[in-house]
């Protein structure tokens, strides 16, 4: 566990960070703007949680904050520096989670018969926000997976999490009793 001491250390002062192997990078690197995306979608989910979202996200949510610890560590560590380092990672019982997660809340939303808005309930268009922002991280990924390997299930998490979101939004609203804003296609 990390113990942080002093929290500034000017050494960013010249455009570089640290990778988690010490590795001096630039800070507008593809790697960096992942993990610094993942981030930010674990910020926007915090804000989330302090709206307040019904028992069972307000549960689930923490957890998948969890996980994007586990995922922004995959991600500031190279696969080659992973062999030396012993960090956590993401693996397939994470997506397998979101999947059931999916299916949990779906069988409770129903199947979706139009687009929807993001919007509703504060909680639900906050996890809409939260959605965007993890398919920016996604195509961050992607990007950076094009140049340079990534950990095996970063892509499929962060891509089960978007449509995880989605149907939190959605769960959101029905456990609210707020109607979900649809798209009208004829405006």
């Amino acid at each position: 566990m990390p113990r942080l001491t002093k929290i500034y250390t000017r050494t960013g002062d010249d455009g570089t960070t640290s990778l988690g192997s010490k590795t001096r990078v630039p800070k507008e690197s593809l790697r960096v703007s992942a993990y610094g995306t993942v981030d930010e979608l674990n910020s926007v989910l915090g804000v989330a949680v302090a709206h307040g979202l019904v028992p069972r996200l307000a549960e689930v949510v923490p957890q998948i904050q969890n996980e994007l610890f586990h995922l922004g560590s995959d991600l500031c560590f190279t696969e080659a520096d992973k062999v030396e380092y012993q960090i956590p990672q993401m693996e397939e019982r994470h997506v397998t989670a979101l999947e059931t997660l999916m299916d949990e809340l779906t069988a409770v939303t129903g199947n979706l018969e139009n687009f929807i808005l993001p919007g509703g309930s504060l909680g639900a268009a906050q996890l809409h926000v939260a959605r965007t922002v993890c398919r920016r991280a996604e195509r961050l990924v992607i990007a950076l997976s094009r140049e340079e390997a990534v950990g095996a299930f970063v892509i499929p998490y962060l891509n089960r999490l978007s449509d995880a979101l989605f149907v939190m939004a959605r769960y959101e609203n029905k456990q609210r009793g707020v109607a979900e804003p649809l798209w009208d296609s004829r405006l």
